[in-house]
């Protein structure tokens, strides 16, 4: 992002860091937070970039955000809460932003799981998971009751990541960054 207006910058800042907070306790990032976030974004970007443009901007970064989480959601690797902040923050950066923070994000937690085996001396399970989440992938159901995805984050080697904190880092990041 090539420069952060005003408010943007504070408010996601805001939001990301309390969310990061959250689901460090809890696990969890909480349906009124990224709610909030969603709807202090709206008058932000409408008074940053105007009605009708803020508008678009408001919309493609929440479609932007949470489409790039989303096949981590469906494949079980997140939880919803991880998807709908990252639409939250897309909401605040437009599309392009969005996309930014979602990759930056993506590098910092694929480091942080890397880490996180190597430190519990568990990189052949996590390796094996990451595998079966590959085949699970690419081998049609066949119309059996064989489970699509798996249930690869119920028994999963890493636990559960609080992602959130994942997503302040690199929204704090690139927001810092491209200023």
């Amino acid at each position: 992002m090539n420069g952060v207006p005003f408010p943007v910058g504070p408010c996601v800042m805001a939001l990301v860091f309390f969310a990061g907070l959250w689901d460090i306790q809890t696990r969890r990032i909480p349906n009124w937070m990224v709610a909030t976030g969603l709807v202090v974004a709206l008058p932000v970007q409408w008074f940053t970039q105007g009605g009708i443009d803020g508008l678009q901007m408001w919309l493609g970064g929440l479609l932007v955000g949470g489409a790039i989480f989303l096949p981590g959601y469906v494949l079980r690797l997140m939880g919803a809460g991880d998807v709908k902040l990252m639409a939250a923050v897309g909401a605040f950066c437009g599309a392009y932003g969005a996309l930014e923070i979602g990759l930056v994000t993506c590098a910092i937690g694929g480091v942080w799981s890397l880490a996180w085996l190597i430190r519990r001396r568990q990189m052949r399970a996590g390796l094996n998971e990451a595998a079966a989440v590959l085949v699970n992938c690419v081998t049609p159901a066949n119309g059996t009751t064989k489970q699509a995805h798996g249930s690869v984050a119920s028994n999963s080697v890493t636990g559960t990541m609080p992602y959130g904190v994942a997503i302040a880092i690199g929204s704090a990041l690139v927001l810092f960054y491209s200023v």
